[in-house]
């Protein structure tokens, strides 16, 4: 189609110019033909264009992008932050920009594999099995709403290549625990990030639990601090009994940022809290490589020498909020063990006050 331009008087005496379109003859004769093939079918034209722009809108709201943010929606409630905003960077980077505005019914296996090798090609082997695990929620989810009766990531079994599992890493010799104690202990960075450092072996909580710590959560005087259940990855909310180090340092911090909502702040502002690599950051800075320990070492650390020390797992596994099949077991546990964690944290920060003056002796 070409356009050209011609100037007319309007009401005054300056002219007007106007941006004629103009349809060449071969279009206008392809749109004839068209329109008499479909009158010769018995079809209206006009309502035929208008079937046309209806399907395409119900193309793009049946489209997975659509769908998957639809169903993200839903599972808010669900997911703990952290993991609910990973899937939907899982969604926004990985997935939409290559199958986002297909219709999710027109989806097939190749299309998904293609995505996914894109995937796997940069070494990212689990993220590409998460990110089929994604997709798959997402065609069951339109399947049960009746936008889908398929879901092609089944066909995927044994596609993509397997995922080595690697254990995080994580220092366990009682010597070495206490060369990490005395190494923390004489770092030289932010307050904020050596309390972080200083509290993390106490509590062994999750990164993410740890650096979005808020005040209003932690009971100084009650030595107690209960992480919500909207920040846990088991939905549930988990008591941290605090015993009195962990507590001298909360002190320690809480003049510096204790007017503010987090705990641990970002030294960008108050209001964002400290970077997920800020703790890992520090140990690399203090001699730490990431396969010697990292900020989730801390859980592996607790976990491996409090079964040495004979406290029981049932115990150890509650305080590290790891997941209980049995419902009733569950509500059970975190009644019946409290007392028994409290005792434990506290010989647990008793054990490492030990290991940091180069001694050796387990508490019980």
């Amino acid at each position: 189609m070409v356009a050209f331009e011609v100037s007319v008087w309007g009401q005054g005496e300056t002219p007007v110019s106007r941006h004629v379109p103009r349809t060449g003859l071969a279009d206008a004769r392809e749109k004839r033909d068209v329109a008499r093939k479909l009158l010769a079918a018995g079809i209206d034209p006009a309502e035929q264009r208008k079937a046309v722009k209806v399907a395409g809108a119900e193309r793009a709201a049946n489209s997975f992008a659509v769908i998957a943010a639809e169903w993200l929606a839903l599972q808010k409630a669900r997911m703990a932050t952290a993991t609910h905003e990973k899937a939907r960077w899982t969604f926004d980077e990985l997935v939409n920009p290559w199958i986002g505005s297909r219709p999710i019914s027109a989806i097939d296996a190749p299309e998904i594999l293609k995505m996914l090798r894109r995937i796997e090609e940069r070494g990212a082997h689990e993220t590409a099995h998460r990110t089929k695990q994604r997709c798959g929620q997402v065609f069951r989810y339109a399947i049960s709403t009746g936008r889908a009766k398929h879901d092609p990531t089944a066909d995927l079994r044994g596609a993509l290549a397997p995922v080595v599992s690697t254990s995080r890493a994580a220092i366990t010799d009682p010597a070495k625990v206490g060369e990490l104690m005395r190494a923390i202990g004489t770092y030289q960075g932010s307050l904020v990030t050596k309390c972080a450092l200083r509290l993390a072996p106490l509590v062994f909580v999750r990164p993410g639990e740890l650096r979005k710590a808020e005040w209003s959560e932690i009971d100084l005087d009650g030595s107690q601090w209960r992480i919500p259940a909207a920040r846990m990855k088991m939905r549930e909310e988990h008591i941290v009994p605090l015993a009195p180090q962990a507590v001298a340092i909360l002190r320690e911090l809480h003049p510096l940022t204790g007017h503010g909502q987090y705990v641990f702040p970002s030294y960008r502002g108050k209001a964002r809290t400290m970077s997920e690599n800020t703790v890992n950051a520090a140990l690399r800075y203090m001699g730490f490589d990431k396969d010697t320990m990292t900020g989730h070492g801390f859980r592996a650390l607790a976990s491996t020498r409090l079964n040495e020390m004979g406290w029981a797992p049932d115990v150890i596994e509650r305080q590290l909020a790891h997941a209980e099949r049995n419902k009733v077991r569950a509500a059970y546990n975190r009644a019946q063990y409290l007392d028994e964690r409290t005792r434990m944290m506290q010989a647990w920060a008793d054990y490492l006050d030990v290991l940091r003056a180069g001694g050796s002796l387990i508490f019980r």
